[in-house]
């Protein structure tokens, strides 16, 4: 279970809740359930074949890009990874303490830093994902292969939406109302 209440018990208290309002239900279930989904199944991930890896999904996330792409500019990791550059400096440190991964400066541009996996990141990678895959391989057993394929093409036509489309819907949502600052989720220390 991803949280407190099954996925039974949150659709009816949705429903409870929300009965009388007009909405797209259908898309309202797909949505909820994706983000439901992929809670279950980073803590499924996690708890099982990271765990025994010592890593977090953050830090499995983060050496997946870097040995996918290679070498790479520390802001294009973190975009990659979909964290905060704040994040990726924390997550970095403890990969590079644990001998996985090295910060170098950028070859042009002395403002800039490089990461890349070190020769034990390689290894550990090279042994962790087959292993990885085969909780991938758990966690989709309810799904006939050509369920899986059409469910990967799906959510794939729903990213490629978002890349082409995203940006520009969110700017018309938002109007001339700036931003406000990113905040961590932190509370602001008191002097």
């Amino acid at each position: 279970m991803s949280g407190h209440h099954t996925i039974a018990e949150t659709e009816k208290a949705v429903q409870a809740k929300l009965g009388a309002v007009p909405l797209h239900r259908e898309q309202m279930a797909a949505v909820s359930n994706i983000h439901r989904a992929a809670t279950a199944i980073r803590q499924h991930l996690e708890n099982s074949v990271l765990r025994t890896s010592d890593l977090t999904w953050t830090g499995f996330v983060v050496l997946w890009v870097v040995w996918i792409w290679g070498e790479m500019e520390t802001r294009y990791v973190a975009e990659e990874a979909g964290i905060s550059k704040g994040t990726l400096t924390g997550v970095a440190k403890t990969l590079q303490s644990r001998g996985l991964l090295e910060r170098l400066g950028h070859p042009t541009d002395g403002r800039l830093a490089v990461l890349r996996l070190t020769p034990e990141g390689e290894e550990l990678m090279a042994v962790l994902f087959p292993k990885f895959n085969e909780e991938e391989v758990f966690v989709s057993d309810p799904l006939e292969s050509s369920e899986a394929q059409s469910l990967a093409e799906m959510l794939r036509r729903m990213v490629t939406h978002l890349e082409a489309n995203g940006e520009q819907r969110r700017l018309d949502l938002r109007g001339d109302t700036p931003l406000p600052p990113r905040r961590s989720g932190r509370r602001a220390k008191h002097g």
